[in-house]
Parts: structure tokens; C-alpha cells; sequence
């Protein structure tokens, strides 16, 4: 999954693509080192971003998803917000991640009926609270047991299982060590029986093992993809598809799947 940041503010490349021919530009760039999936978004969830409104985030996701009409991936749309998630889906949007798990009020209801796939994400707070204080008595469990009643909740709401993809949400009010914790008992979010998405591209956790900038985590960022797909992720989200794909591609040939 190649990411496409349509936003001033994200860590890592804010302002970069927030031209709508620019962001297109990335995207395209994306498929052509291998991008299976385009997850775009227009509303920045790093710690400590402000909100904005739907009408911003619409004007500034619209003519992306417009130039993205001809590609041959599918492009999902990273919001938490239900009136976002219509007008993406009628734009033709494949898929929603969000990072409340479809907690706001009408965002089940504003899914449910397009058949498109859903990403729900574990996140303890909220973006601009999130990364102050987080505590869990046993992480891994109470987000298997978070995302466990979520796809309940999905399900109940008639979004069929098939649909469903699950995201521990690295980075997300958590701690170095949580994020670690996670990583290592991944296989425990994989037993839910559902694709486990996992994010690590340049996050600041690995800024913090590795003391390096956002635009200087390559290598960890490998690693992390590597570490997680070993233990069980389906579907990584990236910021360097080339890359990732070329070190995939030596775990595969290990795995004799080349």
C-alpha cells in the first residue's frame, strides 16, 4: 500500500503533494515501483495535528481522486469522517481506512452498502492526545479485543467479513515499547482471522531506536515491513514502494515463494 499524503502538515512529507497534479504525479509514481493499493489522505493524523473540517478535507481529497480514476489499482481513502467516506466512495474509492474503526456516528451506516473493503484501526485517544500518556495493563490483548468488538460491530451493521482488514495502529497512542510489544506478538492480531495492515514507514518510533529524521528511516522501515510480514501482516503501507517490494521479494525467495 503506497501512501499518498494530500495535507501540509504529515510528518513526514507534508506539503509535498498537496497539489492535486503533484499528488497524482506520486501516485502513478507509486504503481510504477509496484503499489498494490493507493491509501489517500487528506486530513493529517500524526500526533498532534489539528482537525479540519469535512469541507477542507473534500476539497482537498476531490481532484485527486478525480486524476486517480484511470489507475488500474485501488485507491483507498484514509478518513474517519462518514461524509467523506460517501462522497470518496462515490468518487470510486475501493476501500476506507479508518482510524477510529468506524466509531463515528453514521459511519457504519455511510459503508455498509457500497460492498468496498474496510480498514479499521486500533487508537487509543485521539491524534492531537494520543501519543501524551499511553498506558495499557496488556496492549496486545486489549487490542485484539479492541478490534475483535469492532468487527463485531461491522459485521452486525452487515459488512461482510471478506471485507473487513484489521490494523493494530503502530504509533497510535502507544510507546516505543508497546509498538514493540505488538510487533512481536503480531501473529496474536493475525489469529483473528482477518488481513492485519501494518504501518511503520518512517514513524517515530523508529526515529527513536534509530535517532534518525523521518526522511532518513529507510532502512528501519524496512526492517519493521520485513518483521511484520514475517509474523503475519497481509498488506504493508509505505512510503517507498521500490524499496519494500525488493525486500519483500528476498523474504519470499527465502520463503521459497519466489
Amino acid at each position: 500500500m503506497g501512501v499518498v499524503n494530500v495535507t501540509p502538515d504529515s510528518f513526514s512529507d507534508g506539503g509535498r503533494y498537496l497539489d492535486p497534479g503533484a499528488a497524482v504525479a506520486h501516485a502513478r509514481a507509486l504503481v510504477e515501483e509496484g503499489a498494490d493499493i493507493l491509501d489517500v489522505g487528506a486530513e493529517s493524523s500524526r500526533p498532534g495535528a489539528r482537525g479540519i473540517s469535512a469541507d477542507e478535507e473534500l476539497s482537498r481529497l476531490a481532484p485527486v481522486l478525480e486524476g486517480l480514476r484511470e489507475f488500474q489499482v485501488p485507491v483507498s481513502v484514509d478518513t474517519a469522517k462518514p461524509e467523506v467516506m460517501r462522497a470518496a466512495l462515490a468518487a470510486g474509492a475501493s476501500m476506507i481506512n479508518d482510524i477510529t474503526a468506524l466509531r463515528a456516528p453514521g459511519a457504519l451506516a455511510a459503508v455498509a452498502p457500497s460492498g468496498a473493503a474496510i480498514c479499521l484501526m486500533h487508537m487509543q485517544g485521539e491524534p492531537r492526545t494520543m501519543q501524551r500518556e499511553p498506558s495499557y495493563r496488556d496492549v496486545v490483548a486489549e487490542v485484539a479485543a479492541f478490534l475483535e468488538e469492532r468487527v463485531a460491530a461491522a459485521e452486525q451493521a452487515g459488512i461482510a467479513r471478506e471485507r473487513i482488514v484489521v490494523d493494530p495502529g503502530f504509533g497510535f497512542g502507544k510507546t516505543v515499547a508497546h509498538n514493540f510489544e505488538l510487533l512481536r506478538s503480531l501473529e496474536r492480531i493475525a489469529a483473528l482471522g482477518l488481513p492485519v495492515l501494518a504501518g511503520w514507514s518512517r514513524k517515530s518510533t523508529l526515529g527513536a531506536i534509530t535517532g534518525r529524521p523521518a526522511d532518513d528511516r529507510l532502512a528501519a522501515s524496512l526492517a519493521a515491513a520485513l518483521l511484520a510480514v514475517e509474523r503475519g501482516a497481509r498488506i504493508v503501507r509505505v512510503h517507498d514502494v521500490a524499496a519494500t517490494r525488493d525486500a519483500l521479494a528476498v523474504l519470499a525467495a527465502l520463503d521459497g515463494k519466489s
